[in-house]
């Protein structure tokens, strides 16, 4: 009966994804399908048939204002459409750069607006309630502000015992998930960088946010997030003008595209002052995000904190090519701590000062760009936000993989195969599948040297927030870093037939070099030696057009004329071809990482507002299991001790609570922090033999019995994904009662 009953509701698979979608349908049902088979009685089919009119209602209001979210979204999706369509037409036109990049400015403003609506109309029992879920990481030292007693400082925090735990997991299975699988070569870099590195980088010049200070005590705030701010409490007053309300929001909208004039206008106009004085500004200045240091003694050599860990791995490219025996492609990837000064820390994990990375650098060949594996993840059906969707005012959606690299939404097979690998641990480490997205960079997002670019991003109660980038950079990097210190970054790869190819080379006149900078015309001579042929070409432009171009290198700048330098073409035989890598680079903020997982798995227990746990996956899951004895009766201790130790040497983490308290006010305070399962050590593991103990599932709340010598072992594999609950539950009875106690032990 309970199966005609089924199948007569959920009678087409579109009604099945129409039910998933109604969070108390959902719950309903999987409360059905955990129950074991002999007990899923007559009961249970009434039971779903009174539910029927009250599901079948809420389902169809569900229609109905899924419906009504498109009535409002439709003309924000036309205007991003049209606004879209105005930006290709214009650059199809060789419009002006100035008008190209308002058009731009616009069209990121509306695409904005668009999904702030979408989001402010998502179902509300589809958010977290984050202030219950950061009182249980607070009060159970998940983690916590650095430098409490002191009085705490902004972004920067200290890991708790647990937090670690979970951290530390996270971070193996990242290993495990890509350096053993993948054969990846591993690193460990220093954090402190010479500032000649990253200026070769990019970072010394353009890693920086505006500005503001408080002229009188000197607080600093983060100009575009004060301006922010101040608007909207602005906009809340009910006797704002709706004129000015709507100018207001534009400005919001506009915020990332302004310009530092803009900006101090903008701070005049609304006359912003400082929020916890209300002194007067300093003009919005560009500040680096980079924390600079003196490296040695003396003070002469500047550094920096590391902003990201990637460059220590370009910088090693040539020992890690000799290491893989010359051959490509090969990855290298690098674990560790980086560092950015932000001017208003904020949203807990989401934006600090100090911060885990997990970074790969895949290097291949840019003529092979195809990856073996890809056949692997092709079938997966992924959330995807391509650009053009962005652009045309279309939600994200889902697609298989393999057909966006056929199609050409994904540029390539090892962009995607690194897109599927990411997925997958992802969701591995406790990521939810429906809250988890791939967005494309638009064109306009992406820097000038990059093929494709997209980031994974998880949906919070902070909106969509990034947690991994991964991007085709080209052979950016290697190229700038070669140029800089003219040592070549480069792959051979011999040639099954002499291939003859177009050279072209910077002709310098040593004399008229030699003449204009004398003793430093060498560096001038070695710089030009190492060019690269696009760098030579867009030179040779500037040396056509202006008769001269500059070049830096050694921190001396060197200005070069048409008598100085000259451009050579001529052609070569070659039976070893010099290939300068392509990188693609997957790269993990383990911090909100770990803030989605807190987010995608803290639940609350039914009909008990005041029990929350986290439904950790058992692979992160900072305790696999918890050793229980029912009480402090000294009989226990033995077995206590027996499976703490066998559990060690199986390689389990676990914790003992032999505290006061009852079962289950234990069993809330291990649910909590997150421990997957719990053993039980109750008077039947003492009278009976062979001795058994319960095993407890954190989520379902439902134990097995079995005995304590394969306890350790049952744990291990369900741990390692060797085994899943549902098959333990298969294997072994389920546990309806304690059948003796204290008393029966006495009689005996």
């Amino acid at each position: 009966m309970l199966r005609r009953a089924t199948s007569a509701l959920l009678r087409t698979s579109t009604e099945i994804h129409t039910l998933r979608s109604v969070p108390r349908v959902c719950r309903f049902l999987q409360s059905l399908l955990r129950c074991p088979t002999q007990n899923r009685s007559l009961s249970l089919s009434v039971c779903l048939w009174k539910k029927k009119k009250s599901l079948w209602l809420e389902l169809s209001e569900g229609h109905k204002m899924s419906g009504n979210i498109e009535e409002i979204l439709a003309p924000l999706r036309l205007a991003v459409k049209e606004q879209g369509e105005l930006v290709r037409q214009m650059k199809q036109d060789g419009a002006p750069d100035v008008d190209v990049l308002k058009a731009v400015a616009e069209l990121k403003a509306r695409k904005r607006t668009l999904e702030t609506k979408e989001l402010s109309l998502q179902p509300k029992d589809d958010i977290v309630d984050r202030t219950k879920m950061e009182d249980t990481l607070k009060r159970r030292f998940f983690y916590d502000q650095a430098f409490a007693i002191y009085g705490g400082v902004s972004g920067l925090y200290d890991f708790g015992p647990v937090g670690c735990a979970l951290k530390n997991n996270i971070l193996q299975a990242w290993r495990q998930h890509f350096i053993q699988e993948e054969q990846i070569l591993e690193i460990d870099c220093t954090m402190l960088t010479p500032e000649p590195v990253l200026k070769t980088s990019g970072h010394v010049d353009k890693f920086a946010d505006y500005m503001v200070k408080d002229v009188k005590n000197g607080e600093c705030f983060r100009a575009d997030h004060l301006l922010k701010a101040h608007l909207q409490k602005l906009m809340s007053d009910k006797k704002c003008p709706a004129e000015n309300k709507a100018e207001m929001e534009e400005v919001v909208t506009q915020m990332d595209n302004y310009t530092q004039q803009e900006l101090t206008d903008l701070f005049v106009k609304y006359s912003v002052k400082s929020p916890t004085t209300g002194n007067d500004l300093s003009a919005p200045h560009l500040f680096n995000l980079m924390f600079q240091t003196s490296i040695g003694p003396g003070g002469n050599m500047t550094g920096y904190l590391r902003p990201e860990t990637a460059q220590g791995i370009f910088l090693n490219f040539k020992r890690l090519l000799e290491f893989n025996q010359g051959k490509l492609p090969f990855a290298a990837a690098q674990i560790g701590n980086s560092f950015r000064n932000e001017i208003s820390p904020r949203s807990g994990l989401i934006r600090v000062r100090e911060f885990t990375m997990a970074e790969i650098e895949h290097f291949v060949d840019p003529t092979e760009k195809f990856h073996p594996k890809f056949p692997n993840v092709a079938d997966l059906e992924i959330i995807l936000y391509s650009s053009k969707a962005q652009t045309s005012g279309q939600s994200a959606h889902i697609m298989r993989l393999g057909d966006a690299v056929e199609q050409g939404v994904i540029n390539n097979s090892v962009l995607g195969y690194f897109i599927g690998r990411i997925y997958l641990y992802l969701t591995k480490v406790g990521v939810a599948k429906d809250k988890l997205r791939f967005r494309q960079h638009m064109d306009n997002e992406m820097a000038h040297y990059a093929c494709d670019c997209w980031d994974a991003e998880t949906k919070t109660s902070y909106g969509w927030i990034e947690i991994v980038g991964c991007a085709d950079r080209s052979c950016f990097d290697l190229l700038c870093h070669a140029r800089a210190t003219k040592v070549p970054l480069v792959a051979e790869k011999p040639l099954k037939e002499p291939k003859v190819v177009d050279i072209v080379q910077f002709e310098p006149s040593k004399g008229a070099i030699g003449k204009a900078y004398k003793k430093d015309a060498k560096l001038a001579m070695e710089y030009l030696a190492v060019c690269d042929e696009c760098f030579i070409t867009e030179q040779e432009m500037l040396l056509n057009s202006s008769g001269e171009f500059t070049i830096e290198t050694e921190g001396k700048t060197f200005k070069l004329t048409k008598d100085m330098v000259s451009v050579k073409r001529f052609q070569k035989t070659l039976h070893v071809e010099e290939v300068v890598p392509n990188v693609i680079e997957p790269s993990f903020g383990i911090g909100r990482i770990m803030y989605s997982i807190f987010e995608h798995t803290f639940q609350v227990r039914e009909g008990d507002e005041q029990r929350t746990f986290f439904s950790f996956p058992t692979t992160v899951a900072p305790y696999k299991c918890s050793v229980l004895p029912l009480s402090q009766n000294q009989e226990f201790m033995p077995f206590v001790k027996e499976l703490s130790e066998a559990m060690t040497k199986q390689g389990v983490s676990h914790k003992v609570d032999d505290s006061s308290g009852s079962i289950g006010r234990r069993y809330a305070r291990t649910d909590e922090i997150g421990v997957a399962f719990g053993i039980t050590i109750d008077f039947d593991t003492v009278n009976k033999t062979p001795h058994t103990a319960t095993l407890r599932d954190r989520d379902s709340m439902r134990q097995i019995r079995a005995e304590v010598s394969e306890l350790p072992g049952i744990i291990r594999d369900l741990a390692n994904g060797v085994m899943t609950w549902a098959e333990v539950e298969s294997k072994y009875p389920i546990f309806e009662g304690q059948e003796t106690s204290k008393k029966d032990t006495s009689e005996e």
